[in-house]
């Protein structure tokens, strides 16, 4: 999420200095690892495929909103919500228009989404957003179409079927969660197993640029990070303070862009716990999905991890 515009220096001030954590405190957010299954354990040591968290700049999102970080051990005590026999899919709400000439595939967000949460994922129609009583208004700084996300989590909350875990609604077009602010990239209803993302800032045109074939798979790349990072939450998953990961909170475009598209020990840990998840499985899917679409850094990435995560096992390629 972002903050209002001439906000930045006044919430410096209020928030306390973040100071990155130290080794000792990293594992013990992950928590003790004695008892689980090997290649388990193995993707929970942090080695030095994850990145510490740096100091952030001025406009970046520990300077300006004070966290202290969300460990395993206090995740599990919270009671987060979890799938079941009863609500075991993910829905994706494509709302207004989506053509793949306007943004990513949905099939392409479908086997990213069904990958990294290893759920099912269902796609269902496109819905008008117009007809369903949406506030609208042109931001006053872009002259951007925007639709209120309040209402459109109450619009969603009618539809969320019965067997969803969560029901995801995506839009190119952009949001807002209050008149006070310039734009949200997306806004979840932890409660309700509801959120809703926008797309509409990664693509070219929204700053008055033609697309070109790399811009489409940066486009891609972001589109899965905020749908992979807000559905996350609905798993109560808080802000990552301990690694460079997904999980990381962002102010900006630029600080979205430096995280990665996967998720730190601790928070892949929260995922496994919540899902019961197998974390090769998972990683190959990953993988796989990470070659096709030419995210040649995350599937190297994952290569490594999944050769010390299960070294006997080794990677396939089965595009």
């Amino acid at each position: 999420m972002l903050i209002p515009p001439g906000t930045i220096l006044l919430l410096s001030a209020m928030a306390s200095r973040f100071t990155p954590p130290t080794r000792a405190q990293q594992l013990a957010a992950i928590g003790l690892t004695m008892g689980l299954p090997q290649p388990l354990q193995r993707a929970l040591e942090p080695r030095d495929d994850f990145l510490p968290i740096p100091e952030p700049e001025p406009s970046d999102w520990l300077r300006n909103h004070t966290e202290v970080g969300q460990t395993f051990d206090q995740f599990t005590r919270s009671l987060p919500s979890r799938p079941d026999n009863h609500r075991s899919k993910l829905y994706l709400q494509p709302l207004g228009r989506f053509n793949e000439s306007d943004g990513p595939a949905l099939d392409q967000l479908r086997r990213f989404a069904a990958a990294f949460f290893m759920m099912e994922v269902v796609v269902v129609p496109p819905s008008d957003w117009a007809q369903n009583h949406i506030t609208s208004r042109r931001n006053p700084w872009t002259g951007q179409a925007q639709l209120l996300t309040g209402d459109i989590l109450n619009a969603l909350e009618a539809r969320l079927p019965k067997d969803a875990f969560a029901l995801l609604g995506i839009t190119m077009t952009d949001l807002y969660p209050e008149p006070s602010w310039n734009f949200v990239f997306g806004q979840a209803s932890l409660r309700d197993r509801m959120g809703v993302y926008s797309f509409a800032r990664y693509d070219p045109s929204f700053y008055g640029q033609a697309p070109t074939a790399d811009s489409r798979k940066l486009m891609l790349r972001r589109s899965c990070k905020v749908l992979a990072h807000e559905t996350c939450h609905m798993f109560g998953i808080e802000h990552c303070v301990w690694f460079r990961c997904l999980m990381n909170g962002s102010n900006h475009l630029a600080e979205s862009d430096s995280r990665p598209l996967h998720l730190c020990p601790v928070d892949l840990r929260k995922l496994q716990w919540s899902i019961g998840l197998d974390v090769v499985e998972r990683y190959q899917r990953l993988l796989n999905f990470h070659r096709r679409e030419g995210f040649e850094d995350e599937a190297q990435w994952l290569d490594k991890r999944l050769r010390f995560t299960a070294p006997h096992n080794g990677s396939r390629d089965t595009r």
